[in-house]
């Protein structure tokens, strides 16, 4: 079988097709959460169906969104991401928003 794409192409592809049973995954970079108006808003990027939401970070909606990220497999790296928001931005209230999450029982599995 010859072929004309290179070896990372062709390995890239195979990394692609082992998926983690519906997880969507993505070479790069990717950012779920951006941070809007001191921490009082963001927009929220779902990769499971392509929507970037504007959401006030202490509403339900907010909460509700990021459930649907964790339980797609996404929780992990949404609590890192919020985690290092709090690092970056510690005054912008995102600890809160990491304790309100944990609370509506959104990163238990």
């Amino acid at each position: 079988m010859a072929s004309n794409t290179s070896k990372t192409a062709r390995a890239s592809v195979r990394a692609g097709q082992a998926g983690q049973g519906g997880a969507l995954s993505v070479l790069g970079e990717f950012k779920y959460l951006i941070p809007l108006n001191g921490g009082k808003h963001a927009y929220v990027r779902n990769l499971t169906n392509g929507k970037t939401a504007h959401l006030r970070t202490d509403s339900e909606a907010f909460v509700e969104e990021i459930r649907v990220l964790a339980a797609a497999g996404h929780a992990a790296k949404i609590r890192a991401e919020i985690n290092g928001l709090n690092a970056t931005h510690p005054g912008d209230g995102w600890d809160a928003t990491e304790k309100r999450l944990v609370e509506a029982g959104v990163f238990e599995s």
